[in-house]
């Protein structure tokens, strides 16, 4: 799977794709020469809306210029360039960028709302940050949110396809 490092200008969209189960490091505290560097260390493609950062040597032939500001837009790009795997949908903690584990529900009693614990039985959580998740109506809304973003990225790889021009953009 492709791993990306998107700049400190992109941080809604390393969240988006993050809830996708792309593998993507965001900080929003880094400098140009230190992104460079960690992203090319990691093999990761950088992910920038700076087109100062996009010129470096190492970046032009190492990035994808988002061209939107807004991160439904961003994520259609990103997804209709490198494509998605569906399956890995609130695999990755949002906050650690690591693949959440399953921890047994006996575990997180003292941990989550007792109404929480009560209404569900599958709960993972982040080996690093020890966040807890589960799947509560959030889940649900984000879910929605992003079909209808694979639903526009499918349309626009589609239109590109067969050379017709996106007019929304």
């Amino acid at each position: 799977m492709k791993r990306f490092f998107a700049d400190s200008m992109l941080g809604r969209l390393a969240l988006w794709m993050r809830v996708a189960g792309f593998d993507v490091e965001y900080e929003n505290a880094i400098d140009d020469a230190e992104l460079v560097k960690r992203a090319r260390e990691s093999g990761r493609t950088i992910l920038t809306r700076d087109t100062l950062l996009a010129r470096r040597r190492w970046v032009r032939d190492n990035h994808l210029f988002i061209e939107n500001d807004h991160y439904g837009k961003q994520l259609e790009q990103v997804i209709s360039v490198y494509g998605y795997e569906g399956d890995r949908f609130l695999t990755i903690c949002l906050r650690c960028n690591v693949a959440l584990e399953t921890i047994e529900k006996g575990l997180v009693r003292d941990r989550v709302p007792s109404y929480v614990y009560s209404t569900h039985e599958s709960f993972s959580t982040c080996p690093i940050c020890r966040r807890i998740y589960w799947g509560g109506t959030h889940r649900e809304e984000m879910k929605r949110e992003l079909e209808e973003i694979l639903k526009a990225s499918h349309k626009a790889k589609i239109k590109q396809l067969t050379g017709e021009r996106d007019e929304s953009t």
